[in-house]
């Protein structure tokens, strides 16, 4: 019999898991496997869960359900064993973001069935910053703290919407960074008031990405420069609205690499999958090209070829 280990963090989101989590145990078995649960007591409990799933050598599968943050701790845990088990993830965020990007269904049953129906083995890249890990997006700047800082039952009630009421309350706390980037054999440097690096189809359930790849061994990377009036905000608002069209590069600069160097003048504070990541003053990120394995549906954003241009296009469309 194969045996799975499911961590649960039975505080995210709405907390649904809790009344659902017996018929999901039940499905799992139902489908061949011997579930072993572990609920989540404490940050970084996933992360150390995760790795000890990895090396005990008693299991086939992992299975992750809570928010991005849970999710991120499980990865570190993954990275950290040096030989990572597959890993399956049923969404109970507030945002959820990586897994719009994967076509997870948002319904907790729904998507441990989907899992166990036709399930995929998909690998994934992941980001280094620094000493730590992330899955889908780094970020420094202007709402960053939005998602972290945004108390827990106002993101439950009104779920995405809580993000920009947050997120306007700041605006008159924002005040540009003054970064110098290095990439690719290339130096840009000037005022920012916000950037990413990110792997994933939406950032905070807001910016949409239209063009993405989750194992090409690349990021993109996109840096925001400080507006000076009413006029350059709208066209920046208008280049976001558009990320793979119609940019405007006097003011958002967009590009994919597989590293990147950020330095400042003062540590800044970073986002690592929507939890604070820390306040630094150098970073680095580095791509670490199909780190992880992911078990999905029937559906997913699978690494085959010629179809997988037309793959990337169907997940976007469907966000």
């Amino acid at each position: 019999m194969k045996k799975m280990y499911f961590i649960t963090n039975l505080q995210s989101g709405k907390s649904a898991i809790r009344g659902k989590l017996a018929t999901v145990i039940d499905l799992f078995t139902a489908n061949g496997y011997e579930v072993t649960v572990r609920t989540t007591q404490a940050r970084m409990d996933a992360c150390a869960a995760a790795e000890y799933a990895c090396l005990s050598g008693k299991f086939d599968l992992i299975v992750c359900s809570g928010g991005d943050g849970t999710l991120n701790e499980v990865v570190q845990g993954l990275v950290h064993s040096q030989s990572p088990l597959p890993v399956g993830y049923i969404p109970c965020g507030s945002t959820n973001d990586f897994a719009k990007g994967l076509c997870i269904p948002s319904d907790i049953e729904d998507a441990a069935a989907w899992m166990m129906e036709k399930p995929h083995h998909f690998t994934c890249d992941v980001g280094t910053f620094n000493s730590k890990y992330f899955l889908y997006v780094a970020a420094f700047g202007a709402f960053t703290s939005t998602v972290y800082e945004t108390p827990q039952n106002i993101k439950n009630v009104i779920g995405h919407m809580a993000y920009i009421l947050h997120g306007i309350s700041k605006l008159n706390t924002i005040r540009p960074l003054h970064m110098k980037i290095e990439f690719d054999g290339q130096c840009v440097e000037d005022d920012f008031v916000y950037g990413m690096v990110s792997n994933t189809a939406s950032v905070a359930g807001l910016l949409k990405m239209k063009s993405f790849m989750l194992d090409d061994g690349t990021f993109e990377v996109m840096l925001i420069r400080k507006p000076s009036n009413p006029v350059e905000l709208q066209r920046i608002l208008t280049s976001l609205m558009n990320i793979d069209e119609d940019i405007d590069p006097d003011y958002v600069l967009y590009f994919r690499t597989d590293r990147i160097r950020f330095f400042s003048e003062e540590e800044i504070p970073w986002t690592l999958d929507g939890e604070f990541g820390g306040n630094f003053a150098y970073s680095e990120i580095t791509n670490l090209s199909r780190a992880i394995t992911l078990c999905l549906g029937d559906g997913g954003p699978y690494n085959t070829e010629p179809d997988r241009k037309s793959t990337q296009e169907r997940i976007a469309s469907n966000i």
